[in-house]
């Protein structure tokens, strides 16, 4: 086995030098948010994620949440570790300061995620659903509410959850039963939930359940869904906790990976009813939940790029120890990193990983600039340029990172296939994230019809200008046979935007047949842009005399492995998207 470390110098990299954190900084007026404090904090991060997480990364693998006397138990080692993180203020690292938070910028908070996650991804759900949990409550629940719950949330003294799915309603949202009565001063919740990541543990004293259900009178569909607080232990006015909700976790889910992750089956109401209080108004819920899904979308995709790091450093570690075979031009005793495919493999795994991560912290400083822009205009584009890159840093980043944890099996040939080599359980963790907070499919028709469509293409026709302008800048003639290749490539997205606009006219619906092939045009569109525009500051930095040279190199070397083995890809999604819509239906339903 192992030990992760995380990638401190692409870290630092992509924060200094491709999310404009100089914009970032001067538009927070934050004086604490320093180079040298930001530094300190991921150097911090990455000791926990190297000492305290990844060590207990394969005991909860192993040993998975259990249910023990009607109580859930999590793995060895976990209620201690989630004490060390808690105490030491990580929770509320990008939280607003108004309830304890520290208010570090989203790509500062996401680096830390990044490092969390690559080292123990089950372990690391938790914070995940506190942030999302404490930002619908911050956008819409109300002063007591927000009083109440968001310190205990932030500081991470009590966890979150998000109570979305029941048997009969997996994506589809309209089909929620749970019912929630008026009575007095809140509601009585009655029904039951699946797959709720962290529904009940024994690492802290109460858990505060966000549960969708329908009031007696609500509405048929997506439009009679409201959004209730729904603690484990009600809490007293004075702040402590009182006696337990009418609440249960009836069972947990026996998955494929994360098994640490104690995946819940919950019962509300098996008494009297679970007492509930509304956020905000009757049958908005589904708007009010979206903030929540909306954060943990962009985490999700983090974790596409978390656990594609982790495999990574799992098959470079032992590809530059296994002997196996001569290599081509080699010498008996070489190790199997130079082997020409072996190696071909590697570089994909490092240069696609490198590309997830610029486009997910790029995306996270879209959230951060329009969430400090005080004009208005400029608000509202920085807004929407997040929106547009959302449901592409979810489902491109987790389909690709899927596929970096399959080759990270590969690269140990038949030792990836047995798990004590450690790298089947990163391929196990990692499919679940393809799927859950919305399927690839699902991010695919929202890139079409609400982010594409929406504003009739103006937000993805804004970015590709922008696009060719700082493409048309880099003036570099060591880049400029990768300027052509990209500026070909941006004409596939330019061509699968107008296909798009000109089919919605017709047959909405038909087009969605490619829609996955539409949005993963952009992944490896956007991709590449960001590889290339890392290669031109690299070039420039080592120009200009910068010590650490080796690593400058390596990301130009990177951006021309991507340009000339990933970036081809987006043509054939763009062919595709031309040509592939009427052969999903070549087939009737009896024919499958």
């Amino acid at each position: 086995m192992t030990t992760y470390t995380a990638p401190l110098d692409d870290l630092k990299f992509v924060i200094q030098h491709m999310v404009d954190f100089n914009q970032i900084q001067a538009k927070s007026h934050n004086e604490n948010l320093s180079w040298d404090v930001i530094d300190a904090v991921l150097e911090e991060a990455s000791k926990i994620s190297s000492n305290v997480l990844d060590p207990l990364n394969t005991v909860g693998d192993q040993q998975g949440s259990k249910i023990v006397d009607g109580k859930v138990k999590t793995p060895d080692g976990w209620k201690e570790a989630f004490t060390e993180i808690t105490e030491g203020g990580w929770i509320g690292l990008g939280s607003s300061e108004d309830y304890g938070g520290q208010g570090f910028p989203e790509v500062i908070a996401g680096a830390v995620s990044e490092m969390f996650q690559s080292a123990n991804l089950a372990f690391s759900l938790w914070p995940l659903l506190n942030q999302g949990a404490g930002d619908a409550l911050l956008r819409h629940g109300s002063e007591e509410l927000k009083n109440t719950f968001l310190p205990k949330l932030v500081s991470g003294e009590w966890t979150g959850t998000m109570n979305l799915t029941e048997p009969q309603a997996g994506s589809d949202l309209a089909a929620v039963r749970t019912k929630a009565v008026p009575n007095g001063d809140h509601y009585l919740i009655s029904g039951s939930k699946i797959f709720i990541s962290y529904g009940d543990h024994d690492m802290c004293d109460n858990i505060v359940h966000l549960v969708l259900a329908r009031t007696p009178d609500a509405p048929e569909g997506v439009k009679g869904i409201s959004l209730f607080v729904v603690p484990k232990f009600l809490v007293n006015e004075d702040g402590s906790l009182g006696e337990a909700n009418d609440l249960r976790a009836v069972s947990l889910e026996h998955k494929l990976g994360i098994h640490g992750s104690p995946t819940c089956v919950m019962a509300y109401g098996d008494k009297e009813g679970a007492v509930g209080y509304l956020v905000g108004e009757e049958n908005r819920g589904l708007e009010y939940m979206f903030v929540m899904m909306n954060k943990a979308r962009f985490e999700v995709g983090m974790q596409g790029v978390s656990l594609a790091e982790r495999a990574y450093q799992h098959a470079l570690a032992y590809a530059k120890d296994r002997v196996q075979g001569v290599p081509f031009n080699g010498k008996p005793g070489d190790t199997i990193i130079n082997h020409p495919d072996v190696r071909r493999q590697l570089m994909h795994m490092k240069s696609q990983t490198q590309a997830m991560r610029a486009l997910t912290y790029w995306g996270g400083a879209q959230l951060d600039l329009a969430h400090f822009e005080s004009d208005e205009a400029r608000q509202q584009t920085y807004q929407a340029t997040a929106e547009f890159l959302t449901p592409v840093i979810k489902a491109w980043c987790t389909e690709r990172g899927s596929e970096m944890t399959s080759l990270g099996i590969q690269v140990h040939g038949g030792l990836g296939f047995i798990e004590e080599t450690g790298a089947a359980q990163y391929y196990r963790d990692a499919r679940i994230i393809t799927i859950y907070e919305g399927t690839t499919a699902i991010q695919a028709n929202d890139f079409i019809f609400r982010k594409t469509l929406r504003d009739g293409g103006a937000t993805a026709q804004r970015l590709l200008a922008r696009f060719e302008q700082e493409i048309d800048a880099i003036l570099d003639p060591a880049l400029q046979e990768s300027k052509n290749k990209l500026s070909c490539a941006l004409r596939y997205c330019k061509t699968a935007l107008e296909l798009v606009i000109e089919r919605a006219k017709h047959n909405p619906a038909k087009i969605a047949s490619t829609a996955v092939a539409y949005l993963d045009v952009w992944g490896y569109v956007m991709g590449g842009f960001l590889m290339l525009k890392a290669a031109a500051v690299a070039q420039k930095e080592i120009q200009n005399g910068a010590e650490n040279k080796a690593f400058l190199e390596s990301k130009i070397a990177c951006c021309d492995f991507y340009i000339t083995h990933i970036l081809p890809q987006g043509e054939a999604c763009l062919n595709t998207v031309m040509d592939g819509t009427d052969a999903v239906w070549g087939l009737s339903n009896d024919q499958f």
